[in-house]
């Protein structure tokens, strides 16, 4: 492990993590038997939660690139053991949905990760850009659930024991659901069985305010059969991405009537 500073914790701040990770389904006496050991113990839970922003000593990024790789192998774990009746390909995409920075944001907003982060005054005054605070703060947790409750010796384990519960509910509403969450795919699969093609956008930025709902502006079109003019639906958001997911969630409402028509 490489040589990094520990966070020395006050007791006020000690107790507050103590009780974030039992409200996360985990065992804090990790903690302790970690540091009876010489190792970093609820100092690894503080460097995680703690954001380049802050500007500490100590920060969020090292973990966050290991529970990255954790994230991963995590999700294919709780795939094989809960959906193994799902192909490979099915289970690549159902994972890419598990461990995306929009399901870490939203696990983040779950565990009430506010209450408990450390981020600069210019980030806690960005509210549109938090949810990607809460995302790079969730994966280094993942980091730190590993590196706390020993690595290699039950680090996936306990990071299975915490983000299981909300793998189950994430997982069973994408397969109920799956076009709720990529609007851009579920178009497709029904355009293309149907001989009509790709679906066409044109995107444009309309605002360069960051966080703008209304930054960008997308035009999604499709040729309809037995209809001369193109079929097309327009969508706004924050991101390219979600002007896109906007117009092509729009347009698919607008032709499955029809051509059930």
């Amino acid at each position: 492990m490489c040589a990094c500073p520990v966070p020395v914790l006050p007791p006020p701040r000690r107790q507050e993590l103590v009780a974030f990770l039992a409200a996360l389904g985990l065992d804090p006496e990790a903690a302790a038997l970690a540091e009876a050991d010489g190792r970093p113990g609820l100092g690894v839970v503080e460097e995680a939660l703690t954001h380049t922003s802050a500007r500490r000593p100590w920060n969020h990024e090292r973990l966050e690139f290991l529970g990255d790789a954790v994230l991963r192998l995590a999700a294919a774990e709780f795939l094989e053991e809960w959906h193994c009746g799902l192909s490979v390909g099915q289970r690549s995409a159902l994972r890419a949905q598990l461990v995306s920075d929009r399901w870490l944001a939203e696990l983040g907003e779950r565990c009430n990760l506010e209450q408990v982060w450390r981020i600069g005054p210019v980030a806690a005054g960005d509210r549109a850009g938090q949810a990607t605070l809460r995302a790079e703060l969730c994966e280094a947790l993942v980091g730190a659930v590993y590196e706390l409750w020993g690595g290699p010796q039950g680090g996936l384990l306990a990071a299975l024991r915490w983000l299981t519960p909300h793998w189950q509910r994430s997982s069973d509403d994408l397969l109920a659901h799956p076009e709720r969450h990529n609007w851009k795919s579920a178009l497709q699969e029904w355009s293309q069985p149907r001989g009509l093609g790709l679906p066409v956008y044109h995107c444009q930025e309309a605002s360069s305010l960051h966080g703008d709902p209304r930054r960008f502006n997308c035009t999604v079109s499709l040729q309809l059969p037995h209809q001369a003019a193109v079929t097309s639906c327009e969508g706004w958001g924050a991101s390219r991405r979600a002007a896109e997911q906007d117009a092509a969630r729009q347009l698919l409402e607008r032709v499955r009537p029809v051509a059930a028509d």
